[in-house]
């Protein structure tokens, strides 16, 4: 009899849980979104985002910067996907994105920002342009287009995504730029949730660790650059530090998430009755969430440098 009852309980939260992701996925569905807005959608994560939101039905204004990267677009994608040239750090280009958005679709149900770069390198070293161009992309583009977006998100009631990074929580040796855009990238998300919670527009901000994309093969160039930039005093200062790159990157690039694991919680983010604040994809922003959470500074950092340093 305990063996029947144990298992009576069993097959009743087998079934509670298929009812809750059903009805999660039901209300998923449900949503019959007018226009999504995705920057940064010529490849890797925002292509990714890009194509999987067009293939669930939704209108997708798909931002690019150059023509083959849009004709690309077009031949993966349905006729609702649009591209539009957008740098996020040209205003005109913003202002214009959102001027066709309002007439074609009059409101837009969400933005996603993704759009951005990587720079890096020792900070003694690295000129002040870098860091210029760093913070321009990956911040002020970033609150450059959601400015430009609120007015559409409120009139549809829409929901801002943005693509942050684990490196928005944990920062790591030669990342100083790249961490400090999606430290800022955190800091904005969170603020804005706070200040648009009146009206109920969802915020949210994905936090991918390593992504399988391109950017693996551009950060090697990076890498290659910055040794050959690097005056000598600081190549052999710098020495370990550049090979421990090099590793981290070639070990990212193997173990890296599938770019369709973040447009999955990109989708939950847009869509889901109850959106989450912060989506960590893969099992490396998890545990390094989880040094965040669990550890102090010191044994959390020692634990970093062991895993990333030179």
């Amino acid at each position: 009899m305990n063996c029947t009852i144990t298992e009576l309980r069993v097959d009743h939260l087998r079934m509670r849980s298929s009812c809750c992701l059903a009805a999660e996925v039901l209300s998923v569905q449900a949503v019959a979104v007018k226009a999504v807005l995705v920057t940064g959608a010529s490849s890797g994560i925002g292509q990714a985002c890009a194509l999987r939101l067009d293939r669930l039905g939704h209108r997708v204004y798909a931002g690019v910067r150059k023509e083959e990267d849009a004709r690309v677009l077009r031949e993966r994608g349905s006729d609702r996907v649009v591209p539009v040239f957008l740098d996020v750090t040209d205003q005109g280009q913003v202002d214009t994105v959102a001027r066709q958005i309002a007439r074609d679709a009059g409101g837009l149900e969400g933005v996603v920002n993704n759009a951005g770069i990587g720079r890096g390198g020792p900070l003694e070293y690295l000129p002040l342009a870098e860091w210029r161009e760093q913070l321009d992309v990956n911040v002020v583009g970033q609150v450059a287009v959601t400015k430009a977006m609120l007015p559409l998100i409120r009139s549809a009631g829409g929901r801002i995504v943005f693509i942050g990074s684990i490196s928005g929580r944990v920062a790591t040796m030669m990342a100083g730029p790249y961490c400090a855009s999606k430290f800022a990238v955190e800091a904005i998300g969170e603020s804005l949730r706070h200040e648009l919670r009146p009206w109920r527009i969802s915020v949210s901000v994905v936090e991918p660790g390593a992504v399988r994309t391109a950017i693996w093969d551009k950060a090697r160039q990076d890498a290659d650059r910055l040794e050959r930039d690097l005056p000598p005093a600081a190549r052999s200062q710098y020495a370990a530090h550049i090979a421990a790159i090099r590793r981290g990157i070639d070990l990212q690039d193997r173990r890296g998430a599938d770019p369709a694991k973040v447009a999955r919680a990109v989708e939950h983010a847009l869509f889901a009755r109850r959106p989450k604040p912060r989506y960590p994809v893969g099992a490396d922003a998890r545990i390094q969430g989880a040094l965040v959470r669990w550890l102090p500074a010191t044994p959390r950092e020692a634990i970093i440098r062991r895993i990333a340093g030179p």
